[in-house]
């Protein structure tokens, strides 16, 4: 067993080395494929960052009445954080609601007079709430409007915001479906694009596969040095792309940041370098491996 497993590991090598314009042609379409898994990969992990980004923006402010006490809203700030859909709920006192008045309008002299003219501070004390996803807004206000503190509330801002949210909402959903939808695309199109390749490179031993099987060769012996060949060729164009990603992401990194602030597309390659290799080595070796099995099967059958 070891005997022949030697044979075929050296005669695969020798396959994979003596053929170098089809070697060459294989693993340039195994990188083509592995590139394209990958970015898809980092294609994800941009739109998630996306819908993270917009979902951390949209948030919904209660609004507490006058003469409640800045203790009742604490409790009510505990009582809502204990919910599991909450992603933070922050107190915001009346003298800070004055004084983020005053920093957002400090150059409208006219505005900040009025406010001088009033004289007591008009604003009241309210938590402003950040849920996981976008769609429990509106679970969370069905909550409020039932809960224990709902009289001391004065007004919640969600159906002002209402419009923000659907919106928000029906974007991620597009996203993620078209995310998922172009990725099968494109997977289905690069498999097909390396079994053709990979085919071709077995077509061009057809013959040779022919002889072995009517001298008695058995199917292992026959198809052992092209599984080991496919193997080999993406273990190389793994390497080639982890290169390639590498490189790319580095160049494109500033130019993503102007249209994707906060997300740095080199430091995001390199988190997650494990597993990116992992998927090109392991993409890489099924490409070979199964495009291997499904083109030889045809010259088993003599």
């Amino acid at each position: 067993m070891f005997t022949s497993t030697k044979r075929v590991i050296r005669s695969g090598w020798i396959n994979f080395s003596r053929n170098s314009w089809l070697t060459t042609a294989t693993v340039f379409i195994i990188v083509m494929v592995i590139f394209l898994i990958t970015a898809i990969f980092i294609f994800r992990g941009m739109t998630n960052f996306l819908i993270k980004d917009l979902e951390a923006k949209v948030d919904l402010t209660i609004y507490f009445q006058e003469d409640v006490s800045e203790k009742e809203i604490l409790d009510a700030k505990e009582e809502l954080s204990k919910l599991p859909e909450i992603k933070n709920v922050t107190y915001i006192s009346k003298e800070e609601a004055l004084e983020k008045f005053k920093e957002r309008y400090q150059d409208n002299p006219l505005l900040l007079e009025t406010l001088t003219e009033v004289g007591n501070n008009p604003f009241q004390g309210s938590l402003n709430v950040v849920v996981s996803e976008a769609p429990q807004y509106e679970s969370l206000v069905s909550f409020l409007e039932a809960s224990s503190f709902q009289d001391l509330i004065e007004k919640i801002d969600y159906h002002e915001k209402k419009p923000v949210i659907e919106r928000l909402f029906s974007i991620t959903t597009t996203l993620n479906r078209g995310g998922i939808i172009f990725s099968l695309i494109l997977a289905f199109l690069a498999i097909l694009v390396a079994f053709n390749t990979i085919r071709l490179t077995i077509y061009n031993s057809r013959e040779e596969i022919t002889v072995q099987r009517l001298v008695g060769a058995s199917n292992w012996f026959i198809r052992g040095p092209y599984l080991f060949q496919g193997a080999v060729s993406g273990f190389f164009a793994a390497l080639i792309t982890l290169l390639l990603s590498a490189i790319v992401c580095f160049t494109l990194n500033s130019k993503i940041e102007i249209f994707l602030p906060g997300f740095k597309l080199f430091n995001y390659f390199l988190n997650n370098l494990f597993i990116i290799f992992l998927i090109q080595l392991l993409s890489g070796a099924v490409l070979g491996i199964i495009s291997s099995i499904i083109a030889i099967r045809k010259y088993l059958r003599v």
